[in-house]
């Protein structure tokens, strides 16, 4: 082999090493670094109300609309606590960032900057998987409530109520209700500024969760 063909074979190693190790960034044209979507709401959820399919399912929902738009090959997470004895907190779920909407822009360096008030959580920011505003308070329909059945610092509830729809499992009125964050970060509740915590649905159906301001909408993350 002449050594210009071994020079061949290097750089053609190195170039799949760098593709490997900044596989979810490339730079444009002007030099910019394009980042991949790694986070986003739902355009719609899987239409059974707060019935998920419990944490699989929301995971496997995440999933399907990412590679719905060409995001394939990554792993998915839905933000939803859940309680009981196998309960887990959303934050503990979703990796440790940072994360970028559909249109490349930051939304959070780490899971510390998402839960503090300097996260770049605004309605303008955070998108669906098609890279559309989700419609927030003042639009028709109004969809500004975000299932995610935690605190505000993304743990789950300790408390008798249910917060989480039976674990995501359950979508008859009745039986419990979701806490839901404000992605425009207004209304009433609770805490209505806050993108995850604000206050609890009515109910656990799809007519429900409407009525109260949403239409069973979830955040994604990529932990990948």
């Amino acid at each position: 082999m002449s050594w210009g063909e071994v020079m061949k074979k290097i750089t053609i190693m190195l170039i799949f090493s760098m593709l490997g190790l900044f596989g979810c960034a490339a730079e444009n044209p002007s030099g910019d670094v394009v980042h991949e979507m790694s986070f986003f709401i739902t355009s719609a959820g899987p239409g059974d109300g707060a019935n998920l399919g419990g944490l699989e399912g929301a995971d496997a929902h995440c999933a399907a609309l990412a590679e719905s738009v060409g995001v394939n090959g990554r792993t998915w997470r839905a933000y939803l606590s859940t309680t009981g004895e196998d309960g887990v907190n959303a934050r503990d779920r979703i990796g440790t960032g940072p994360w970028y909407n559909s249109k490349g822009e930051l939304i959070a360096q780490n899971v510390g900057h998402l839960h503090d008030n300097a996260s770049m959580l605004v309605k303008s920011t955070q998108l669906n998987e098609k890279g559309e505003i989700v419609n927030g308070r003042g639009d028709s329909p109004n969809r500004h409530d975000i299932m995610t059945g935690s605190q505000s610092d993304g743990t789950a509830f300790n408390r008798v109520n249910d917060s989480t729809c039976s674990n995501w499992m359950s979508s008859v009125n009745g039986t419990g209700s979701a806490r839901v964050g404000h992605h425009d970060r207004i209304g009433g509740g609770q805490e209505p500024t806050s993108w995850n915590s604000a206050h609890d649905s009515r109910g656990c159906s799809q007519e429900n969760l409407k009525s109260t301001g949403g239409d069973g909408l979830f955040y994604c993350f990529a932990i990948d």
